[in-house]
């Protein structure tokens, strides 16, 4: 759609206005089309795009990770992508250091910080802060892991389910690295890891509009289905590639979606075809755990994602456009 069918403020006026503002959020669950909104969006307003994904910020894990494609990345510069090896752990806490020092960095000069992720600890690091945890314990760490072994993971996680619901709600079973320190911090100091979240909070910054992609659960599924589908040839052969020959699979950034599944396809515990299902029924129940937490945590506008492209971008920037003019009164 061509910018002058879009009414009110003017490109220069929209820009004018942003400076000096905070951020532009866009939420949603995996495969709801953050990235191909984003993208429009920010060559629509003069954005920059700061990833708010917890997975594509491992280097060499592409195929499982969806990250926006080289086509994309040439036309709106995107950053917090290829920030980490994937044996490196990458907290919310780094991750929203990271992302204020790029903020600061878009807005000097001049352009929009558009924050765009599914991962809603970091986009709750960013806009609320995090208060102080404690240091980890390894001796905590080794019996948890430990447990995890020999019980499962799903295991591990029924027991942050009971401890604190509304942190496993928010972390999948197969990221045993949060898995284990929401359960640490519980052992640790006696309380939640959600209610030290919402304790003591400071730094954060105000959002000038957030934005969530809402879509039906049928919805959700059939895309997660398809996605999964075309991508699994690529992740199985990224895998084959990366391990054993420089990874031993069990480094942080294999906790993904999908790579546990296509690992174990890898040493025969899995057919392709039961690691496929076993992926895409990960996938929705993780999808609906972020649909339950952007509804819940998260103060934003609703977009309808399963309206077509153009009206779903023209509906974000209505929405952007008010904001800016409510700033502007």
């Amino acid at each position: 759609m061509r910018p002058e069918k879009f009414p009110t403020v003017t490109m220069m006026k929209t820009v004018e206005i942003a400076r000096g503002r905070s951020v532009l959020v866009l939420a949603g669950p995996t495969a709801s089309g953050k990235t191909d909104l984003s993208v429009a969006l920010a060559e629509r307003i003069g954005a920059e795009i700061v990833s708010a994904d917890s997975r594509q910020v491992y280097r060499r894990l592409d195929a499982g990770t969806a990250k926006p494609s080289a086509a994309q990345r040439a036309r709106v510069p995107h950053w917090l992508l290829d920030c980490a090896d994937p044996a490196e752990a990458f907290d919310a806490a780094r991750w929203a250091n990271e992302a204020s020092a790029a903020i600061a960095d878009i807005k000097a000069r001049g352009k929009i910080p558009l924050v765009c992720g599914g991962t809603g600890l970091y986009l709750r690091a960013l806009l609320e802060g995090l208060s102080p945890l404690p240091p980890r314990d390894e001796t905590v760490r080794a019996r948890l892991h430990a447990e995890a072994e020999k019980h499962g993971r799903e295991a591990l996680h029924a027991r942050l389910t009971e401890a604190d619901p509304e942190a496993a709600a928010g972390i999948p079973p197969a990221n045993l690295q949060r898995v284990v320190r929401a359960l640490e911090v519980f052992e640790l100091t006696g309380k939640p890891i959600s209610r030290h979240w919402r304790e003591g909070r400071g730094g954060g910054m105000a959002p000038a509009l957030a934005l969530r992609l809402e879509l039906t659960p049928e919805l959700s599924r059939e895309r997660i289905e398809a996605r999964a589908k075309a991508m699994w040839p690529n992740l199985l052969a990224e895998v084959k590639a990366l391990v054993p020959n420089e990874y031993i699979g069990t480094e942080p950034g294999f906790t993904s979606l999908g790579y546990r599944e296509a690992l174990a396809c890898s040493r025969g515990e899995l057919t392709q075809e039961a690691g496929l299902a076993e992926m895409i029924r990960a996938t929705v129940a993780y999808a609906k755990r972020q649909r339950t937490w952007f509804r819940n945590q998260l103060d934003a506008r609703a977009l309808d994602a399963s309206a077509g492209p153009d009206e779903l971008l023209a509906r974000a920037v209505r929405l952007w456009e008010e904001a800016l003019e409510k700033t502007a009164a």
